[in-house]
Formats: structure tokens, sequence, C-alpha cells
């Protein structure tokens, strides 16, 4: 197995190519036709329910969606940077990842006010259609930033290490990509409960 390390000329796959391995793709387009269909059925039952449905997203609050939005969307810019400097042998890598990682820890602190805020209106899952797809989609989510959390994690220790194998490399983007689907999952899920009507 190929190592290198910061002082090698050869960067880590020099050539281009799909980034990370085959499996973190069948992985994550397996993960998003999950969340297709859930999209889909959400639209279904709205299309069914659409006052309900309107009334129920003004109880929302934008602010929270909008900020995890510009949270997410940073945190995905330094894990693109942090994978260009690891590809560069730059030692900003391991922070740039610690960043994303903050950035996951504050989207989680946001979640957790935004729950709990609705929870004491006496908003819950059993409320209405509306608020069982609120809660079901952004908790799947939200499940899927704590798994990339531990995801970055690993990264980091990866980004610290002087030298980094072809393997490790690989994993390095394949986690990345996840990450990324993470934020676009959010993109997709920010308009669609708060602001489509």
């Amino acid at each position: 197995m190929s190592t290198v390390t910061r002082n090698s000329r050869q960067h880590p796959r020099a050539v281009p190519q799909v980034p990370g391995e085959v499996g973190i793709w069948v992985f994550i387009f397996g993960d998003m036709v999950i969340f297709a269909v859930l999209f889909a059925t959400f639209f279904y039952y709205r299309a069914k329910k659409p006052e309900i449905f309107d009334q129920s997203q003004v109880a929302l609050n934008q602010n929270y969606g909008a900020a995890n939005t510009v949270v997410l969307l940073v945190s995905s810019l330094l894990v693109v940077l942090a994978v260009r400097a690891v590809r560069k042998r730059m030692p900003l890598a391991p922070h740039l990842i610690a960043g994303a990682i903050f950035c996951g820890i504050l989207f989680s602190a946001l979640k957790v006010l935004e729950y709990a805020e609705k929870v004491s209106h006496g908003i819950t899952p059993a409320k209405n259609d509306f608020f069982k797809f609120y809660f079901v989609l952004t908790g799947l989510h939200w499940f899927h930033l704590i798994v990339g959390l531990v995801v970055l994690v690993t990264l980091y220790v990866f980004a610290r290490k002087p030298e980094i194998t072809e393997h490790r490399f690989a994993f390095f983007e394949g986690g990345a990509c996840f990450w990324h689907m993470v934020d676009l999952l959010w993109i997709v899920l920010f308009p669609l409960l708060y602001l489509v009507r």
C-alpha cells in the first residue's frame, strides 16, 4: 500500500477521479433514494390537506431553519478546504475539520432549541400529519448529521497524521462526500418544510 507524506512531491489522488470509494457512493445514492421517497410522500399528503400543512408551517421558526442552513453551508466549505489542504499536504487541514465539527455541534444545539420550543407549545408528531413529517424528516436528517460528526472526528485524526495512505485518503474523500450529502439534504428540507406553500 502506497503512503504519501507531507514532504512527498506526489499528491494523493493526483490523477482526477471520482472522490472516495465505490461503497460510499452506493450508500449515498441509496440514502438519497430513501429521502426522495419520503419527500414524495410528503407532497402526496400535502396535496390532500393543503390547509393543515400551510397553517402548521406558520408555527415553524424560519430563523432556526435559515441559521442551520448557513451553518451547514459554512461547514461544507470548511470540509472542501480541508480535503484540498490534505491533498496539498498543508497543516491547516485539522483546523478546518475542527471548524466543520463545531458547525455540526452548533447545528445540533440549534435543533435542540427548536425542538424544545415546539414541545413547549404542545407541538409533537401526534399533532397532525405536517408535524409528523416535520419531526420524522428533520430527526432522520439530524441522525445523519450525528453520524457525520463521528466521520468528521475520524477525518480530524487522519488530518493530524504526518502521512496518509491512498486508502485513508479515499476514506477522507468519502467522508467529505457523506458530509456534503447531509448538507444537501438540509438544503432540500429547509424550503420543503419552512418555505414552500
